[in-house]
Order: C-alpha cells, then sequence, then structure tokens
C-alpha cells in the first residue's frame, strides 16, 4: 500500500455532486482527488456528468437553437422581420451544441486545478479497507491506487431500458442519442411525458418532426400542481406534441430504418405506431455497477441507490454518497448542495440540503418551474391554503415580448400566510422559480412578496401580482 496516492477525500464522479464536492473539500483544506471516466470524442477527459455532456447543458443549447428557428420561421414576422427563405443547418446547430458541451468540460478541469483538486481519468471502484481508511483503484489509460480517509461516491445516473427494446442510439434512442440525431426525422415517437421526454419531443418538433409521445400514467406531469398541468398540456398539444396518456406499451420491433411500438391506448383499444426514431425516456437507474460495492460492504438499498441517512452517510464509516445514486430527486442542483453540505459535514460543519425547497424546472415552451407543495399535495394533507394566480396574458413585459402565454401560482398557509408553494408555466419560469426558493427559504407570507417593489415592466410582476392574489387584491387583472 506505500506506493497509493493518499488523500484525505476521494470523490468517485466529476458530475455536479462530485467536482462541486471536491471543490468545496478542498476550500476547506483537504488534499483531495476526484475520479471521472467521462471522455469525449478525443479520449480526454469530459468531467460534468450526465448533466453536462448528455443532459441539462446540451439540450438547453438545442432547446435554444430550436427556440431560435422556430421564432424566425413563426415569430419574426409579427415583429416586421422579414427572414425570407429558411434552412436549417443542422450540423452546424448539433456543433454549436458540442462547443458549449466542450466550455463546459473545460470550466470543470480548470475549476478543479484552480483548487488543487488531483483529478484522474478514469473508473474509480473499491479495492478495500487500507491504514486508516479505504484503498480506490482507478483504471484509465493507466492504472493507479489511492488511498483515502473519506469517501464520497457521486456516480450519478443511466437511462433506464425498457425491456425488450436496448438502446441501438440509432432508432432507439436514450436522452444520448436524443441530442445527436443527425437528420430531423419525419416521424419521431416517445415513451414517457416526463421532463426529458418533453424537452427532447419540444426541440425535435421545432425543427420539424411529427411528435407523437406516449406515456403510461393516466394524468400529465402528476409531480405538476395540477392547474398548472392542464394549462401546459392545453398549450404543448395546441404546438402540435401529440401525447396519448394512459398508454400500456407492448412489443417494439424495428426493421428497414423504421421502429413499430404496439400498445394498447387508455381505452384498451390496441394501437400500433411507425416511427423513423423513437426516444426512451421512462427514468433513470443508479450508476453502482463497477463499483465494487462488496469489496467493502457497502449497502444498496432494494432499487439499487447507495443507501444514506439524512447525511447522506452509508452504511460504512466516513463513506458517503450524494446526487443520483441515492435517494431523492435526480436533479444537477440537489446533487451540487449535497456535495457541498457532505464536504462540510467532513469539515466537522452543519452542512445542510432543503429538500423542501428544491426547485425543479421543464425547459419546454413555456418552461414550467415550482417549488414546495401542489394543491393535490396540500388537500391531501389536510392543510387549510389560500391560493393566488395571475397569468402572464396581463403582464406588460409578456406582452412586449410576445410571450403571454401560462400563469404564476402562490399557494399560503390559511392561517399564517406563509407560502407553501409556487407553482409558474410561462416565459424564463426558470428564472422566475428563485425569488420562491428565497422567499420560502426565510419562511416568507404572501403578503412579504405582495409588498416587495418589482421593477416595471419584468415579468417578475407576474410573481407580485399572483403573491397580491392570494388575498384577491391583484391590481392588473
Amino acid at each position: 500500500m506505500s506506493n497509493a496516492k493518499q488523500f484525505d477525500v476521494v470523490v468517485i464522479g466529476a458530475g455536479p455532486g462530485g467536482y462541486i464536492a471536491a471543490i468545496r473539500a478542498a476550500q476547506l483544506g483537504f488534499s483531495v482527488a476526484c475520479i471521472d471516466a467521462w471522455s469525449n470524442g478525443k479520449g480526454g477527459p469530459a468531467p460534468g456528468g450526465t448533466c453536462t455532456n448528455v443532459g441539462c447543458i446540451p439540450s438547453k443549447a438545442l432547446l435554444q437553437s430550436s427556440e431560435h428557428f422556430e421564432h424566425a420561421g413563426h415569430g419574426f414576422a409579427e415583429h416586421g422581420i422579414d427572414v425570407g427563405s429558411l434552412k436549417l443547418n443542422l450540423g452546424q446547430m448539433l456543433k454549436r451544441k458540442d462547443s458549449v458541451v466542450k466550455q463546459n468540460n473545460d470550466g470543470i478541469l480548470y475549476l478543479l486545478k484552480k483548487n488543487k483538486v488531483a483529478f484522474f481519468h478514469g473508473f474509480g471502484a473499491f479495492a478495500g479497507a487500507a491504514e486508516g481508511g479505504y484503498s480506490i483503484n482507478v483504471t484509465g489509460a493507466s492504472t493507479e491506487t489511492l488511498s483515502a480517509k473519506h469517501v464520497i461516491v457521486a456516480t450519478g445516473s443511466s437511462a433506464r431500458q425498457l425491456p425488450g427494446a436496448q438502446f441501438d442510439e440509432k432508432l432507439i434512442l436514450s436522452n444520448s442519442g436524443a441530442l445527436a440525431i443527425d437528420a430531423v426525422p419525419a416521424r419521431l415517437g416517445v415513451i414517457g411525458a416526463g421532463v426529458i421526454g418533453l424537452e427532447m419531443g419540444s426541440v425535435w418538433r421545432r425543427l420539424g418532426s411529427q411528435v407523437t409521445v406516449l406515456e403510461a400514467l393516466p394524468a400529465f406531469l402528476g409531480a405538476v400542481d395540477e392547474q398548472i398541468a392542464k394549462e401546459a398540456h392545453k398549450l404543448f398539444v395546441k404546438q402540435g406534441l401529440a401525447i396519448n396518456l394512459g398508454c400500456k406499451i407492448g412489443q417494439i420491433s424495428s426493421a428497414n430504418n423504421e421502429v413499430t411500438v404496439e400498445y394498447a391506448n387508455a381505452k384498451g383499444e390496441a394501437q400500433k405506431a411507425v416511427f423513423d426514431k423513437l426516444i426512451i425516456s421512462i427514468g433513470r437507474v443508479p450508476n453502482t455497477n463497477g463499483l465494487n460495492a462488496d469489496a467493502v460492504g457497502l449497502k444498496l438499498d432494494e432499487r439499487g441507490f447507495i443507501a444514506v441517512d439524512d447525511e447522506c452517510k452509508t452504511s460504512l464509516p466516513n463513506v458517503w454518497a450524494v446526487g443520483d445514486v441515492v435517494r431523492g430527486p435526480m436533479l444537477a442542483h440537489k446533487a451540487e448542495e449535497e456535495g457541498v453540505a457532505v464536504a462540510e459535514r467532513i469539515a466537522g460543519q452543519h452542512g445542510h440540503t432543503n429538500f423542501n425547497t428544491i426547485p425543479w424546472v421543464i425547459y419546454t415552451s413555456p418552461e414550467i418551474a415550482w417549488v414546495g407543495q401542489t394543491e393535490q399535495q396540500l388537500k391531501a394533507a389536510g392543510v387549510a391554503y389560500k391560493a393566488g394566480t395571475f397569468p402572464f396574458l396581463a403582464n406588460g413585459r409578456a406582452r412586449a415580448l410576445g410571450d403571454t402565454s401560462g400563469m404564476v401560482k402562490f399557494l399560503a398557509d390559511a392561517v399564517s400566510d406563509e407560502i407553501l408553494g409556487v407553482h409558474i408555466v410561462g416565459p424564463m419560469a426558470s428564472e422566475l422559480i428563485s425569488e420562491a426558493v428565497v422567499a420560502m427559504e426565510f419562511r416568507a407570507s404572501s403578503e412579504d412578496i405582495a409588498r416587495i417593489c418589482h421593477a416595471h415592466p419584468s415579468l417578475s410582476e407576474a410573481t407580485k401580482e399572483a403573491a397580491l392574489a392570494v388575498e384577491k387584491r391583484a391590481l392588473n387583472f
């Protein structure tokens, strides 16, 4: 063991949870190593995990590009901008997406170096217990052995396979293949109307695909506030997304560059659909294979996640786990908060992650964002509440933008007026939700937001007006 490189903290995985945990641990004075296996097209390191490489970042790049394309084709004329004949250069669009990804990869490598975190490009796995800690093998271009007193596992998640429909990333696509289709498919199928399915469906619909979404659940976006979900459903259907709920997927077969999906609709009637490409987005599974958890007796739960307590401690002393590989929402920002909290706990501080104020965003157009509880959750829990809504149709900035769809909704305690949830469907919802997160962290009341001066004209005025509407005193609607 004498030739093992020794560190106070070794982080396995450089996604949002891992690289942030490594940086925070280094800031706190520890010697830190971070191991990550992602490679770019040239075989070099590509830290940032699923989020940077085949998730949040490239999908937002394509959503932005496809939105520009749609505006140029359908919205510019109203603004007095005549673009003449419109042409799509998909190769350039994908190239730009790849360059955005590379900028993020390079930025993370720079940050690790700046914070004196030793980076190892390869797969990290437990080799066993070592004196005063653990031995970790790194398998990459060269093989290394590291030893650490503390280990933070941040290995993330992978797309869930649908039995009988393995990903080939040519016809049957995961999120990874969905971001790299080299020609706009005439007929695109999407199984799963979750975040990834709706975002990817939106991208390719704007670029010219006829998109059909097949969702097993009877309700659309069941985790979203019902009123907001209904509004979003109406807007997506109007845009041309064909959304089928209550589908029971049967056999999926591919031949002659086509994919055939047999399914039963909500009425139980047998249906058959033929697509040029099929995206399967039915959730994600934790990456624990190859971690060699058995070598050290690291406990997994019944679903394959690493079992942790509220503080992200695993069944082993000084082994921690964060992000998609543990319980809780599979969100990059949740992973980051857990990474920071764990680094601070290792330093003897009181790191904290508040699951009740983690914002959720779906980057469709319009965007959907929320924090806290939904109206159906409050009803189920028997909580007395007041609700206030305000439509973007009555917001001056939204009118000037030409994007007046959707609304802001506030839910507040009927007695104390404390904000219990805020739900938005509309322009820039992802940015507007931050005000609600801050307010809820400070346990603000709806009246607090209603009495704060908001810039005019701004989309944020819709937030103020929805807060005013809780007491039925909206001023502009």
